[in-house]
């Protein structure tokens, strides 16, 4: 689970990193409003952590904005003002939750364990065609051969096994496994869908991932 947390004090956001981190959770932070609205708009995150008062938009307006734009992740807000009228506006900008500082960890972990479960029920494996991913393991299955795959092995897989027959541009899996502020190049998305062709085939996997030219990846199962 990928969630993004957009505060504009610095403390307070890597303090929300390293708690989310050690519970399981990747966690991306901004420091703006702006950047706020860009990253949530990607659509690769599972949760949004959004503070109120921030420099160049407000949380209200990033809500609104990315609700406008049917961005539907799940937002948690974050504030300081506690008034009535403040959760009202929060919760009509878009806002799933609103939870006012400060604020117990063990409360805010559990609301967001809340808005997550709504995202549907958690599954162990994903399955397209004859080929599962284990994902406690890390490991593709096919009849009775497996191949364990490296961490990014993994990462890439999984997205492009939930893509339920939607093509993924590179730009998107670039965002999603490596980060919007990575310095990866889409040539690290080339070298991993190889790699990762090259294993399905080992196990006689019926997965294909076909390149559309200018467009991205299309995974799907072949009966042959």
């Amino acid at each position: 689970m990928k969630i993004l947390v957009v505060e504009d004090e610095v403390l307070l956001a890597e303090s929300l990193k390293a708690l989310l981190q050690s519970k399981g959770f990747e966690v991306e932070c901004v420091y703006n409003g702006e950047d706020g609205a860009a990253y949530a708009e990607t659509g690769i995150y599972d949760l949004l952590i959004l503070d109120v008062m921030m420099p160049k938009m407000n949380g209200y307006e990033v809500a609104r904005k990315v609700r406008a734009d049917r961005c539907n992740t799940p937002i948690l807000m974050l504030t300081a003002r506690s008034g009535l009228e403040d959760e009202i506006e929060g919760l009509n900008a878009g806002a799933d939750y609103y939870l006012t500082k400060p604020f117990d960890s063990r409360k805010l972990l559990a609301c967001i364990n809340a808005l997550l479960r709504r995202q549907g029920p958690q599954v162990n494996q994903l399955v397209l065609g004859n080929t599962s991913l284990d994902l406690s393991t890390c490991t593709l299955n096919c009849g009775g051969n497996h191949v364990r795959l490296s961490a990014k092995e993994f990462d890439v897989m999984r997205f492009l096994m939930s893509s339920h027959g939607q093509i993924l541009p590179k730009e998107l899996i670039l965002c999603r496994v490596w980060g919007f502020d990575s310095t990866a190049v889409e040539n690290h998305v080339e070298v991993y869908v190889g790699l990762l062709r090259k294993k399905l085939a080992h196990i006689g996997s019926n997965i294909r991932i076909e390149a559309k030219r200018r467009l991205g990846y299309l995974v799907e199962a072949v009966d042959e």
